[in-house]
């Protein structure tokens, strides 16, 4: 099979797109405003590098996950997201700084649970198994994951501007309010979907 670069930047096209509005973008530019952006990117890199070795190798797979169940675990992490941001929100300034997640490994682990739980079965997963079909392995692989990757970023660049001109506080609560709006809507998901 020949490398077809039309097929990369079809992947890269349709997974940037359809990943804008999703719902892990937004936890990504939570989680950058309260962790190392850095150490965020590679949590969820990692975790959408992994989905999309899932999605390509096993694409028709995918559909058989049960989706309730995932969705229902991906519900319980965000909504503890948001308890864990909106308890933070209330201390003063100065205490803030110290309970801030830090460190390369618990960073890093977070991120990566957070995303790869909240991609399951998801529009970008299911995208990327049906162009690998159709337009091959490789180049789907490269396009899509290079798309994700590059989604997470622009959440985290866009958190980081934001909480350098915004109250860690505010930011907090902000974030609290958005990860529980994500629960929610991933609750209706899973009981509508």
């Amino acid at each position: 099979m020949t490398f077809d670069p039309l097929a990369l930047v079809t992947a890269f096209g349709l997974i940037f797109l359809a990943e804008l509005p999703d719902k892990t973008m937004f936890a990504s530019l939570a989680m950058g405003t309260r962790m190392r952006p850095l150490y965020v990117w590679f949590g969820t890199s990692t975790a959408f590098i992994v989905h999309v070795a899932i999605a390509v190798g096993a694409g028709s797979l995918i559909s058989l996950l049960p989706s309730m169940a995932v969705k229902l675990v991906s519900a319980a992490l965000f909504a503890f997201g948001a308890v864990v941001l909106l308890r933070g929100g209330g201390d003063d300034d100065h205490d803030e700084a110290g309970r801030t997640v830090s460190g390369f490994w618990p960073v890093y682990s977070t991120a990566f649970t957070a995303v790869f739980i909240g991609e399951w079965g998801d529009l970008t997963q299911i995208t990327t198994a049906n162009l690998a079909a159709t337009n091959g392995w490789l180049p789907t692989a490269i396009g899509s994951a290079a798309a994700l990757m590059a989604v997470s970023a622009l959440a985290l660049v866009v958190g980081r501007f934001i909480a350098k001109k915004v109250p860690l506080q505010t930011i907090q609560r902000a974030g609290g309010v958005c990860m529980a709006g994500l629960a929610v809507w991933t609750l209706v998901e899973a009981f509508t979907g």
